[in-house]
């Protein structure tokens, strides 16, 4: 009888240790499908002969971006292409405010479906309120390797005519090139694996929300604006 209870305990104890061991696998398996976080730099050669100039810096971890370019050195971009949204921070003025168009980084280099990219480059371009927010289709066109890394091409367009060639990391699920309609190539080098801090895709606290439209609304119904009108006018 006590022989006979040792092993079904062990037994049982045995069950839990698979069962164990399974759990532990699928949770790494999940960790592992999410764990998307690095940093690079990003390079622009702007026409076909030109040398490379420095486009910029980004930051990725869990399906957020943080931008940051040379043009606007005051700030930076912060995308979440899950909500989706995309902002860009002023520093000193401890303000944020709607990217919109600003930079069309935020609507190209945003984690994607290696399947299909289109989805998300339209959701970011819709969200941008930029004209070439139509359906997108893309086309799967061959596979290379970019900087020791195997990338999936793809040929895609708007059906308002824009078009655009990426080239997608299908581990990163990150676009790692793209060539735009006006002949420009942008890429991503210096690819560093690394976990990112996660204040770095955060809005501080104290910051305030800016918005342009708001206040050019208020000066049209202010008085300076009034009496200017009026003057031109006269």
């Amino acid at each position: 009888m006590m022989t006979k209870a040792l092993i079904d305990l062990s037994l049982s104890g045995l069950k839990w240790l698979s069962l164990l061991s399974v759990t532990g696998t699928l949770l790494c398996g999940f960790a592992t499908a999410h764990a998307q976080q690095f940093s690079a730099d990003l390079v622009i050669v702007r026409h076909e002969g030109a040398a490379a100039e420095p486009a910029g810096k980004l930051h990725v971890r869990d399906g957020k971006v943080r931008l940051e370019t040379p043009e606007l050195a005051d700030g930076f971009f912060l995308v979440d292409g899950a909500t989706p949204a995309a902002y860009f921070v002023r520093l000193a003025a401890r303000v944020f405010m709607d990217a919109r168009q600003s930079s069309r980084l935020t609507r190209m280099f945003v984690p994607v479906d290696p399947d299909d990219p289109c989805r998300q480059w339209q959701a970011m371009a819709k969200l941008a309120g930029s004209a070439d927010h139509g359906d997108w289709r893309c086309e799967r066109a061959g596979e290379e390797t970019i900087g020791g890394r195997r990338v999936i091409t793809f040929d895609a367009a708007s059906t308002t005519g824009r078009e655009l060639v990426g080239w997608i990391d299908a581990a990163l699920k990150f676009p790692l090139r793209i060539k735009t309609q006006d002949g420009a190539v942008i890429t991503v080098e210096d690819i560093r694996d690394e976990p990112q801090p996660a204040q770095l895709f955060e809005v501080a606290s104290g910051f305030r929300k800016f918005d342009p439209q708001a206040l050019i609304k208020r000066i049209k119904q202010s008085d300076v604006w009034v009496a200017g009108q009026k003057d031109s006018k006269d």
